[in-house]
Protein backbone atom coordinates (compact mmCIF):
# COMPACT_ATOMS: atom_id res chain seq x y z
CA UNK A 1 0.00 0.00 0.00
CA UNK A 2 1.22 3.19 -0.51
CA UNK A 3 1.72 6.27 1.13
CA UNK A 4 0.54 9.73 0.36
CA UNK A 5 0.90 12.43 2.90
CA UNK A 6 -0.33 15.99 3.19
CA UNK A 7 0.07 19.01 4.88
CA UNK A 8 -2.57 21.91 5.04
CA UNK A 9 -1.26 25.57 4.41
CA UNK A 10 -1.08 26.50 7.86
CA UNK A 11 1.66 23.58 8.84
CA UNK A 12 2.93 23.87 5.79
CA UNK A 13 6.57 23.75 6.90
CA UNK A 14 6.07 20.64 9.73
CA UNK A 15 4.85 18.87 6.96
CA UNK A 16 7.70 19.64 4.23
CA UNK A 17 10.29 18.61 7.13
CA UNK A 18 8.56 15.29 8.03
CA UNK A 19 8.56 14.61 3.97
CA UNK A 20 12.18 15.76 3.46
CA UNK A 21 13.06 13.01 6.20
CA UNK A 22 11.21 10.34 5.07
CA UNK A 23 12.46 11.29 1.23
CA UNK A 24 9.52 12.01 -0.68
CA UNK A 25 7.58 14.76 -1.60
CA UNK A 26 4.14 16.62 -0.12
CA UNK A 27 1.59 15.36 -2.11
CA UNK A 28 -0.09 17.76 -3.58
CA UNK A 29 -3.93 19.33 -3.11
CA UNK A 30 -5.85 22.51 -3.49
CA UNK A 31 -7.56 24.79 -1.02
CA UNK A 32 -9.34 27.61 -2.34
CA UNK A 33 -11.46 30.55 0.27
CA UNK A 34 -14.62 32.02 -0.93
CA UNK A 35 -16.08 35.32 -0.41
CA UNK A 36 -18.59 34.18 2.31
CA UNK A 37 -16.07 32.57 4.01
CA UNK A 38 -16.50 28.88 3.46
CA UNK A 39 -13.93 26.96 1.72
CA UNK A 40 -12.70 23.54 0.24
CA UNK A 41 -9.82 21.26 -0.12
CA UNK A 42 -9.29 18.66 -2.09
CA UNK A 43 -6.42 15.94 -3.29
CA UNK A 44 -5.10 16.54 -6.61
CA UNK A 45 -3.27 13.51 -6.97
CA UNK A 46 -5.50 9.98 -6.53
CA UNK A 47 -5.68 8.44 -2.65
CA UNK A 48 -7.61 5.36 -3.95
CA UNK A 49 -6.25 2.32 -1.30
CA UNK A 50 -3.83 4.58 -0.50
CA UNK A 51 -2.22 4.68 3.18
CA UNK A 52 -2.41 8.73 3.69
CA UNK A 53 -1.53 11.05 6.41
CA UNK A 54 -2.38 14.48 7.07
CA UNK A 55 -0.40 17.35 9.12
CA UNK A 56 -2.41 19.96 10.83
CA UNK A 57 -1.28 21.10 14.20
CA UNK A 58 -4.16 23.02 15.82
CA UNK A 59 -3.45 26.20 17.37
CA UNK A 60 -5.06 29.35 16.54
CA UNK A 61 -3.50 32.49 15.19
CA UNK A 62 -4.41 35.48 13.60
CA UNK A 63 -6.93 35.19 10.79
CA UNK A 64 -7.27 31.44 11.33
CA UNK A 65 -8.68 30.29 14.69
CA UNK A 66 -8.46 26.30 16.13
CA UNK A 67 -12.07 26.33 14.95
CA UNK A 68 -11.38 27.13 11.21
CA UNK A 69 -8.44 24.88 11.80
CA UNK A 70 -10.02 22.14 12.76
CA UNK A 71 -12.83 21.95 10.41
CA UNK A 72 -10.02 22.71 7.22
CA UNK A 73 -8.93 19.40 8.56
CA UNK A 74 -12.42 17.71 8.84
CA UNK A 75 -13.22 18.97 5.04
CA UNK A 76 -10.34 17.43 4.06
CA UNK A 77 -10.09 14.03 5.83
CA UNK A 78 -13.51 13.49 4.95
CA UNK A 79 -12.80 14.10 1.11
CA UNK A 80 -9.95 12.03 1.17
CA UNK A 81 -12.30 8.67 2.83
CA UNK A 82 -14.64 9.76 -0.12
CA UNK A 83 -11.89 9.53 -2.49
CA UNK A 84 -11.21 5.83 -1.64
CA UNK A 85 -8.32 6.43 0.05
CA UNK A 86 -7.58 2.89 2.40
CA UNK A 87 -6.67 4.49 5.62
CA UNK A 88 -6.54 8.08 6.64
CA UNK A 89 -4.38 9.11 9.88
CA UNK A 90 -4.48 12.62 10.92
CA UNK A 91 -1.01 13.99 12.65
CA UNK A 92 -1.75 16.63 14.68
CA UNK A 93 1.45 17.69 16.71
CA UNK A 94 -0.81 19.90 18.71
CA UNK A 95 -4.14 18.98 19.63
CA UNK A 96 -7.16 21.04 20.57
CA UNK A 97 -9.11 21.36 23.40
CA UNK A 98 -6.96 18.68 24.70
CA UNK A 99 -7.41 20.32 28.34
CA UNK A 100 -10.64 20.65 28.39
CA UNK A 101 -11.04 17.05 29.16
CA UNK A 102 -12.89 16.81 32.14
CA UNK A 103 -16.09 18.55 34.04
CA UNK A 104 -14.54 20.73 36.63
CA UNK A 105 -18.12 22.92 37.05
CA UNK A 106 -21.42 21.72 36.14
CA UNK A 107 -22.23 21.39 33.07
CA UNK A 108 -18.85 22.04 31.88
CA UNK A 109 -18.37 20.39 28.39
CA UNK A 110 -15.88 17.63 27.68
CA UNK A 111 -14.16 19.42 24.49
CA UNK A 112 -11.72 16.83 24.15
CA UNK A 113 -14.39 13.78 23.24
CA UNK A 114 -16.81 16.12 21.45
CA UNK A 115 -13.07 16.84 18.98
CA UNK A 116 -12.84 13.26 18.98
CA UNK A 117 -16.41 12.31 17.98
CA UNK A 118 -16.02 15.05 15.09
CA UNK A 119 -12.88 13.23 13.73
CA UNK A 120 -14.11 9.61 13.96
CA UNK A 121 -17.38 11.14 11.89
CA UNK A 122 -15.41 11.67 8.92
CA UNK A 123 -13.86 8.18 9.00
CA UNK A 124 -10.65 9.00 10.12
CA UNK A 125 -9.06 5.36 10.82
CA UNK A 126 -5.95 6.71 13.37
CA UNK A 127 -4.68 10.11 14.95
CA UNK A 128 -1.76 10.84 16.30
CA UNK A 129 -0.58 13.47 18.65
CA UNK A 130 2.37 15.00 20.88
CA UNK A 131 2.41 15.06 24.66
CA UNK A 132 -1.89 16.01 25.44
CA UNK A 133 -2.23 17.20 28.71
CA UNK A 134 -3.95 14.22 30.06
CA UNK A 135 -3.18 11.12 28.41
CA UNK A 136 -5.87 8.66 30.00
CA UNK A 137 -8.39 10.98 29.17
CA UNK A 138 -7.08 11.50 25.25
CA UNK A 139 -6.88 7.34 24.94
CA UNK A 140 -10.51 7.05 26.36
CA UNK A 141 -11.70 9.93 24.32
CA UNK A 142 -11.66 7.78 20.63
CA UNK A 143 -13.05 4.41 19.80
CA UNK A 144 -9.97 5.10 16.75
CA UNK A 145 -6.55 4.23 16.90
CA UNK A 146 -4.90 6.79 19.33
CA UNK A 147 -1.03 7.41 19.07
CA UNK A 148 0.71 9.35 21.59
CA UNK A 149 4.05 10.33 20.79
CA UNK A 150 6.44 11.81 23.52
CA UNK A 151 9.08 15.00 23.89
CA UNK A 152 10.41 12.77 26.32
CA UNK A 153 13.39 11.86 24.69
CA UNK A 154 14.24 15.35 22.53
CA UNK A 155 14.72 17.47 25.84
CA UNK A 156 16.35 14.71 27.15
CA UNK A 157 19.19 14.68 24.49
CA UNK A 158 18.91 18.39 25.10
CA UNK A 159 19.43 18.51 28.73
CA UNK A 160 21.85 15.07 29.52
CA UNK A 161 24.64 17.43 29.15
CA UNK A 162 23.98 19.85 31.82
CA UNK A 163 23.22 16.45 34.07
CA UNK A 164 26.50 15.27 33.97
CA UNK A 165 27.94 18.50 35.18
CA UNK A 166 26.16 19.80 37.63
CA UNK A 167 23.24 17.81 40.48
CA UNK A 168 20.02 18.35 38.88
CA UNK A 169 16.46 18.11 40.17
CA UNK A 170 13.79 17.69 37.77
CA UNK A 171 10.32 19.84 39.12
CA UNK A 172 6.79 19.47 37.88
CA UNK A 173 5.11 22.90 38.18
CA UNK A 174 1.53 21.38 39.91
CA UNK A 175 0.75 18.08 41.41
CA UNK A 176 -0.88 16.53 38.05
CA UNK A 177 2.40 16.68 35.86
CA UNK A 178 4.17 14.42 38.70
CA UNK A 179 4.13 11.15 36.41
CA UNK A 180 5.33 13.47 33.57
CA UNK A 181 8.24 15.14 35.31
CA UNK A 182 9.46 11.72 36.95
CA UNK A 183 9.04 9.88 33.63
CA UNK A 184 11.19 12.52 32.17
CA UNK A 185 13.86 12.52 35.32
CA UNK A 186 13.85 8.31 34.92
CA UNK A 187 14.93 8.94 31.15
CA UNK A 188 17.78 11.30 32.41
CA UNK A 189 19.00 9.05 35.16
CA UNK A 190 19.29 6.25 32.69
CA UNK A 191 21.06 8.48 30.02
CA UNK A 192 24.06 9.89 32.82
CA UNK A 193 23.87 6.80 34.90
CA UNK A 194 23.02 8.53 38.35
CA UNK A 195 20.26 9.57 40.03
CA UNK A 196 18.54 13.11 40.06
CA UNK A 197 16.15 14.85 42.26
CA UNK A 198 12.62 15.44 42.32
CA UNK A 199 10.42 18.05 43.04
CA UNK A 200 7.01 19.60 42.63
CA UNK A 201 4.91 22.58 43.19
CA UNK A 202 1.49 23.31 44.70
CA UNK A 203 -1.17 24.73 42.70
CA UNK A 204 -4.74 25.74 43.07
CA UNK A 205 -7.10 27.06 40.13
CA UNK A 206 -10.05 29.02 40.84
CA UNK A 207 -12.14 31.58 38.41
CA UNK A 208 -8.84 31.57 35.80
CA UNK A 209 -6.87 32.40 38.98
CA UNK A 210 -3.64 30.35 40.19
CA UNK A 211 -2.47 30.15 43.17
CA UNK A 212 -0.14 28.05 45.88
CA UNK A 213 3.51 28.58 46.40
CA UNK A 214 4.64 25.49 48.19
CA UNK A 215 7.48 23.24 46.59
CA UNK A 216 7.89 19.93 48.53
CA UNK A 217 11.45 18.53 47.51
CA UNK A 218 15.13 19.70 47.71
CA UNK A 219 16.50 21.99 44.82
CA UNK A 220 18.75 23.62 46.70
CA UNK A 221 22.82 24.12 45.17
CA UNK A 222 20.94 22.06 42.31
CA UNK A 223 20.47 22.77 38.54
CA UNK A 224 16.16 22.89 38.68
CA UNK A 225 14.74 21.61 35.19
CA UNK A 226 11.07 22.23 35.27
CA UNK A 227 8.96 19.54 33.00
CA UNK A 228 5.37 20.71 31.30
CA UNK A 229 3.34 19.53 28.59
CA UNK A 230 2.74 23.33 27.76
CA UNK A 231 2.98 27.07 28.46
CA UNK A 232 0.85 29.17 27.50
CA UNK A 233 0.52 32.53 29.47
CA UNK A 234 3.93 31.26 31.90
CA UNK A 235 2.33 31.64 34.93
CA UNK A 236 2.34 28.37 36.21
CA UNK A 237 6.35 28.05 35.20
CA UNK A 238 6.69 31.74 36.22
CA UNK A 239 6.11 30.21 39.37
CA UNK A 240 8.10 27.31 39.68
CA UNK A 241 10.87 29.29 38.44
CA UNK A 242 10.07 31.64 41.45
CA UNK A 243 9.64 28.88 43.95
CA UNK A 244 13.00 26.93 42.84
CA UNK A 245 15.15 30.18 42.98
CA UNK A 246 13.45 30.61 46.68
CA UNK A 247 14.68 27.35 48.02
CA UNK A 248 18.17 27.60 46.94
CA UNK A 249 18.46 26.36 42.84
CA UNK A 250 21.74 27.38 41.73
CA UNK A 251 20.03 27.67 37.97
CA UNK A 252 16.85 27.42 36.65
CA UNK A 253 15.74 25.28 33.21
CA UNK A 254 12.07 24.76 31.40
CA UNK A 255 10.86 22.08 28.73
CA UNK A 256 7.23 23.04 27.84
CA UNK A 257 6.34 20.47 24.53
CA UNK A 258 4.36 23.11 23.47
CA UNK A 259 4.77 27.12 23.40
CA UNK A 260 1.41 28.85 22.76
CA UNK A 261 2.96 32.20 24.16
CA UNK A 262 -0.57 33.86 25.01
CA UNK A 263 -0.79 37.04 27.01
CA UNK A 264 2.59 38.08 29.11
CA UNK A 265 4.50 35.01 28.64
CA UNK A 266 7.30 37.53 27.08
CA UNK A 267 7.65 38.32 30.59
CA UNK A 268 8.58 34.66 31.35
CA UNK A 269 11.75 35.10 28.75
CA UNK A 270 13.08 37.93 30.03
CA UNK A 271 13.12 37.42 33.73
CA UNK A 272 16.83 36.64 34.77
CA UNK A 273 16.02 33.74 36.97
CA UNK A 274 15.33 31.83 33.82
CA UNK A 275 18.12 30.52 32.74
CA UNK A 276 16.69 28.94 29.53
CA UNK A 277 13.41 27.64 28.10
CA UNK A 278 13.13 24.79 25.65
CA UNK A 279 10.19 23.64 23.31
CA UNK A 280 9.66 22.24 20.32
CA UNK A 281 7.94 23.36 17.11
CA UNK A 282 4.99 21.62 16.89
CA UNK A 283 3.40 25.62 17.59
CA UNK A 284 5.89 28.09 16.13
CA UNK A 285 6.59 30.75 18.16
CA UNK A 286 5.25 33.39 16.29
CA UNK A 287 3.24 36.02 19.47
CA UNK A 288 6.81 36.42 20.78
CA UNK A 289 8.83 39.43 18.85
CA UNK A 290 12.45 38.70 18.15
CA UNK A 291 13.76 40.77 21.13
CA UNK A 292 11.80 38.90 23.57
CA UNK A 293 13.11 35.33 23.03
CA UNK A 294 16.29 35.90 24.74
CA UNK A 295 15.85 32.64 27.06
CA UNK A 296 13.88 30.63 24.41
CA UNK A 297 15.39 27.32 22.72
CA UNK A 298 13.27 25.15 19.79
CA UNK A 299 14.16 21.75 19.58
CA UNK A 300 12.53 20.04 16.40
CA UNK A 301 10.05 17.47 16.46
CA UNK A 302 10.02 16.67 12.84
CA UNK A 303 12.40 13.46 12.53
CA UNK A 304 10.03 11.98 15.93
CA UNK A 305 6.74 13.04 13.53
CA UNK A 306 9.09 11.33 10.26
CA UNK A 307 10.07 7.68 12.11
CA UNK A 308 6.27 7.79 13.66
CA UNK A 309 5.01 7.40 10.31
CA UNK A 310 7.36 5.43 8.64
CA UNK A 311 7.06 2.88 11.21
CA UNK A 312 3.32 2.73 11.25
CA UNK A 313 2.61 2.79 7.57
CA UNK A 314 5.97 -0.27 7.87
CA UNK A 315 3.97 -2.01 10.61
CA UNK A 316 6.90 -1.55 12.83
CA UNK A 317 7.53 -0.75 16.52
CA UNK A 318 5.92 2.81 18.29
CA UNK A 319 6.60 1.26 21.98
CA UNK A 320 10.44 0.67 20.85
CA UNK A 321 10.66 4.74 19.18
CA UNK A 322 9.19 6.01 22.56
CA UNK A 323 11.75 3.49 24.05
CA UNK A 324 14.73 5.15 26.10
Amino acid sequence: MDLRLFALSESRALGEGIAAALSRPLAAHEERDFEDGEHKARPLESVRGRDVYVVQSLYGEEGRSVNDKLVRLLFFLGALKDAAAARVTAVMPYLCYARKDRRSKPRDPLSSRYVACLLEAVGVDRVVTLDVHNLAAYENAFRIEAVHLEARKLFVERFAPIAREAPIAVVSPDVGGVKRADAFAESLERRIGRPVGRAFMEKRRSEGVVSGEALVGDVAGRSAIIVDDLIASGGTIGRAVAACRAHGASTVYAAATHGLFTGNAAALLANPALERLVVTDSVPAFRLEAGARRALEIVSCVGLFAEAVKRMHEGGSLVELLQD
